[in-house]
């Protein structure tokens, strides 16, 4: 028996170091209850079974990380360590992941993740781009052992053997499968090595098929600049990686039929083409035949001699008549100009100097209209109808016709 006596201290901080050591990196499955949020990001619950539980926190760096949000009553996998609060001699378990344990609570946390990327706009309509109708390469991200991946190949080698598949093999369940899958679509987007991806598995549970789910895929795939078929499971599988992309396929098969272009069907609808195309030709033809006939039937055709002599004939009536209009326009200007002349000329300065009138100007040859324009001695010039004089004024007489002298 040891005679050591430990203090309170010295025995907590044993029994944290033997249970931190032992109690590194563990699973717990166990039911929350006491479930709380706090404000500050960190989440506490309970984990119990039957016989016993043990006190659980989730820091808020490790929480932002959770595919849906706990709920008390929820059976859960719990990963992370064993620690010792000193303080209260508490142990407690710090969570790292968190997973359902249950086909129940997965379906619950697949319907949180879809409703938490439904709001951000992950599945918006217009985000999503059109599949390239006539690819030369097709990335697959699949398991290479798969059903999916044999059924891809033979589809695609029968439907369009000359499009070339590029395989990026995947874990495509359990742990790690997710990053695998987000790390190979980021890989085909770095590279740009083909035109569209396909990704996606064959038939399985929701826990087989719960990759597909996870929020980093969603994200590589909604992030992606390639086209992206998603073909998880059978057709009545709905992941959330099909919400995400551009295009859903029922199943890995029906992918490979939507992204490969049966050349076939294309064959067959080129000569289908070419014979409507053919036949459309044939009718036109047909068609200028039956006018080119009608128009030779026609009289100008027949006799474009009497034709012309018809337009000459018509042509030189025309010419008369133009020439009578011109003539008669002419000779109606010219009356109308002579009556406008004579007037003008009625009122013109010369017949009025021809009339016994005559026009007076100063030495500085302005006008003179005035007796009170002009002094004794101003020298005038007076113009007659014929030549003019110069004079002296000798004398004003501030005379009115038709009236008498003035003072």
């Amino acid at each position: 028996m040891s005679d050591k006596i430990y203090t309170i201290s010295e025995l907590t901080r044993s029994i944290k170091e033997l249970l931190e050591s032992n109690f590194v990196r563990i699973w717990v499955e166990g039911e929350i209850s006491n479930y709380l949020r706090h404000s500050s990001g960190h989440r506490y619950f309970t984990l119990k079974d039957q016989a016993a539980q043990i006190k659980c926190v989730i820091w808020k760096w490790a929480g932002n990380s959770l595919i849906f949000e706990p709920q008390d009553g929820m059976k859960v996998r719990a990963f992370g360590q064993v620690t010792v609060y000193e303080k209260s001699g508490q142990y407690q378990l710090n969570i790292t992941s968190l997973q359902p344990a249950g086909i129940g609570e997965l379906e619950i946390a697949f319907q949180e993740l879809k409703r938490r990327l439904s709001d951000e706009g992950l599945f918006d309509p217009a985000h999503k781009v059109p599949i390239p109708r006539f690819p030369m390469r097709i990335g697959v991200v699949t398991s290479p052992t798969g059903a999916a991946i044999r059924d891809i190949l033979n589809i695609t080698r029968r439907r369009a053997p000359n499009v070339e598949i590029i395989i990026w093999p995947v874990q495509v369940q359990g742990e790690g499968a997710a990053g695998q899958i987000a790390k190979a679509i980021r890989g085909f987007n770095r590279l740009e090595l083909v035109d569209l991806l396909i990704v996606g598995r064959g038939g399985g549970s929701l826990e087989d098929l719960w990759a597909f789910n996870e929020e980093t895929v969603a994200r590589a795939i909604y992030e992606s600049e390639l086209p992206v078929i998603s073909a998880v499971g059978h057709e009545i599988d709905f992941s959330i990686s099909d919400f995400v992309a551009d295009l859903r396929a029922p199943t890995p098969s029906a992918a490979a039929e939507m992204a490969a272009p049966d050349i076939n069907q294309l064959a067959m609808r080129v000569d289908e083409l070419v014979g409507r195309l053919g036949d459309d030709i044939t009718d036109i033809l047909s068609q200028l035949k039956l006018r080119l006939v009608e128009l030779g039937s026609r009289y100008g055709l027949k006799r474009p001699l009497d034709i012309i002599i018809q337009r000459t004939h018509r042509c030189e009536e025309l010419r008369k008549l133009v020439n009578i209009h011109l003539s008669h326009r002419m000779t109606t200007l010219k009356q109308r100009f002579q009556s406008t002349f004579e007037k003008l000329e009625v009122v013109s300065p010369r017949s009025i100097l021809e009339r016994g009138y005559s026009y007076v100007r100063n030495g500085e040859g302005q006008a003179v209209r005035s007796f009170r324009q002009v002094a004794i001695d101003d020298k005038l010039e007076i113009i007659f109808y014929e030549g003019g004089v110069e004079s002296r004024v000798t004398r004003l007489r501030p005379y009115i016709m038709g009236g008498t002298e003035g003072s």
